[in-house]
């Protein structure tokens, strides 16, 4: 990886008056000033105002610079440009230019409070928080940070509230699984706690919507945050008026009422030993279209990796019984069962979910694990993150919060040949949670084990951050397709935002894809899914993550179509690079994942009216391989001949679609 600086000719002056920084191309610029001691920001694409001038600042227990700031200069601006490889996400070989300017901001007293950089490439403008020492102190507690988000009045918003600590099952919230707001109306609050990242807004262009011809046009804007180890506290954003947002920190209920909803920042002495105290990246992805939103790397491109994989991670598919079975699945027969079938499907992994300390015991793991790979297959076991916050019964229990007990837990799972763990339940944003996370992430890399976490945060840069980082679930998924049926009814509905929102941001553990009609083991009771068997295997496309849990089950081998258990035996799960085509959310997405030669085309649709898209393909592709469905959801794969470079696809509402060459 290389990072290279150099001085530009941009937009910044050296003044206290209100300067502008802009993206390599022009287009995208970010203007920031002091009005009135507040210090302050706007964000314009093109002649389009995105963000509207809107409040920075920050508040410790030094003191208050929300207000009574001065803009006292900013540095020389400097184009910054890395290229590096994510083998773990949506695009393995990433390259980005972007320009950076700081602008310093000194308090009352004309000392230097805190000074903000601004990084802006061509579709995302990102910054960050410097906070200064105030006379002898070398540490601090930023009790609130003043950054607002102000949009125009008849902008639409696509949000997920924020849960209410210590509330739904057994006091595992907040955990980001909340159904989303689709086209909604600025100034809402969620359930009264706000929303969480990241979070989509749809700005009307004053510009192009004018036009003669032109009609109504968009711009669309996703705010995101990353950097966020165990350095920082995990933010949301509530409702500051009817036209903007602000950022918020946790909630004192959370973690179980333990630990601070106040980040605290180390800060540089006299000599210089502490370079910073700085705050995570907030980020802000601009497009005229939602490709720059679905294809964004700048979640990654502001992170360092924080310690060297101990060995070369392998990613793959993933079988998991619990999906279907439930709870009751969870003993040696049925676990057994179940790495015949990843076997069968030529599969890595299998993930072994809870109670199975209790119902199969640590020396039958043992004999299982051995069993696995005599197969070919790697286990991945669950495990309760739970110390003291939360109820949840699910064992194993006591294991992951405490470093020596966990130390001791992993030690094992190496010895036993287990390949990775899925940790749940965690349930909070405290920065004392969030160090949780990253210790987990480091003593699992010390014994060669990948982590998924689930019923837990949104991860912020944590690919690259961490190399045995797999994903996290924060996200409704699918386990809630086992519980009512109204998940199942809008599933696809759903399905249509998490490319272009939640899966945009970082890998998604969603665990979908079933192909049994009933989520049930023999097939004929419980939830019934309303989608089709390509909507199955286009999802299996557009969700995104390195390790797949999928829903498939035994059964299918023989109860669901030969070319469906075709397509789920070959299906990659790492891609070299992505495409976003086309989409809203709510009602349809179509998008390409590239891996080696190979090209998938996905598409799925929610909307009541067929979804109908010719899809380019390169000029010398002359047939492809199309699945896809009839009227009623019937679905069959044929060979089609390539007409002028497109072919066409119609996908009915529940239905998808999915093109390979």
């Amino acid at each position: 990886m290389k990072k290279q600086f150099c001085l530009a000719t941009l937009a910044v002056a050296l003044s206290v008056n209100a300067q502008t920084l802009s993206s390599p191309d022009g287009q995208l610029s970010v203007t920031v000033g002091c009005d009135n001691g507040i210090a302050n920001y706007m964000v314009v694409l093109g002649n389009d105002t995105v963000v509207r001038k809107s409040p920075l600042g920050i508040k410790t227990n030094m003191g208050d610079f929300s207000k009574g700031m001065k803009l006292t200069g900013s540095t020389q601006p400097q184009s910054v440009s890395e290229s590096y490889t994510l083998p773990n996400a949506k695009k393995q070989n990433i390259s980005y230019t972007a320009n950076e300017a700081t602008w310093m901001f000194n308090n009352e007293k004309d000392k230097p409070a805190f000074s903000v950089t601004f990084h802006v490439d061509n579709n995302n403008v990102a910054f960050k928080y410097d906070v200064k020492a105030q006379g002898d102190r070398r540490s601090c507690i930023v009790t609130e940070e003043s950054t607002f988000y102000t949009f125009a009045q008849d902008t639409k918003t696509f949000l997920c509230p924020q849960m209410t600590p210590q509330t739904g099952f057994a006091r595992t919230a907040p955990s980001y699984e909340t159904f989303y707001e689709y086209d909604a109306e600025m100034g809402k609050d969620g359930w009264g706690r706000g929303y969480t990242f990241p979070a989509l807004f749809k700005v009307t262009s004053n510009t192009l919507s004018n036009k003669k011809g032109q009609g109504e046009s968009y711009i669309w804007v996703m705010l995101s945050e990353t950097n966020i180890g165990g350095n920082y506290c995990a933010s949301r954003i509530v409702s500051a008026d009817t036209q903007s947002y602000r950022i918020a920190y946790p909630e004192q209920s959370e973690f179980g009422g333990v630990g601070s909803t106040a980040p605290g920042l180390m800060l540089a002495g006299a000599n210089g030993e502490i370079p910073h105290a700085e705050t995570p990246w907030r980020t802000i992805t601009v497009g005229r279209t939602l490709a720059p939103i679905a294809e964004t790397t700048i979640q990654w491109d502001l992170v360092k990796p924080q310690y060297e994989a101990s060995k070369e991670y392998k990613y793959g598919r993933s079988a998991w019984s619990w999906i279907i079975r439930m709870d009751a699945s969870c003993n040696y027969d049925e676990q057994k069962e179940y790495v015949d079938f990843a076997a069968a499907m030529g599969w890595e992994y299998l993930l072994v979910d809870a109670f199975w300390d209790s119902n199969i015991g640590y020396d039958r793991i043992e004999q299982l694990s051995k069993y696995a790979q005599s197969k070919g297959v790697g286990l991945f076991l669950w495990y309760n993150s739970n110390g003291y916050w939360n109820d949840a019964p699910q064992g194993p229990r006591g294991k992951m919060h405490r470093m020596i007990d966990r130390r001791k837990e992993m030690a094992w799972m190496q010895k036993a040949g287990i390949k990775g763990i899925k940790v749940d339940f965690v349930g909070s944003d405290k920065q004392q949670t969030m160090q949780m996370y990253e210790d987990i992430l480091a003593d699992a890399n010390d014994y060669g084990i990948m982590v998924i976490y689930h019923g837990c945060t949104l991860q912020r840069g944590w690919e690259r951050m961490y190399p045995n980082f797999v994903s996290c679930e924060a996200v409704r998924a699918s386990e809630n397709l086992s519980f009512g049926q109204h998940d199942n009814d809008i599933e696809a509905l759903a399905a249509t935002i998490h490319p272009v929102l939640r899966n945009a941001v970082g890998n998604m553990d969603f665990g979908g894809s079933a192909l049994n009609k009933h989520y049930s083991k023999d097939n004929k009771r419980g939830k019934t899914r309303v989608t089709s068997d390509v909507y199955a295997l286009a999802t299996a496309i557009l969700f995104q993550t390195p390790v797949q849990n999928f829903a498939l089950a035994p059964n299918n081998l023989d109860d669901a179509p030969a070319w469906a258990i075709d397509f789920m035996k070959a299906v990659p799960v790492t891609w070299k690079d992505m495409k976003f085509i086309d989409g809203y959310p709510g009602q349809y997405v179509a998008l390409e994942r590239m891996t080696g030669s190979k090209h998938y085309v996905a598409a799925v649709n929610a909307a009541d009216n067929a979804y109908v898209k010719e899809i380019n393909v390169p000029a010398n592709v002359k047939e492809v391989t199309l699945y896809s469905d009839d009227a009623n959801l019937n679905g069959s794969v044929k060979q089609v001949k390539v007409k002028k470079g497109k072919v066409k696809v119609t996908v009915p509402k529940n239905g998808g679609a999915v093109i390979v060459y």
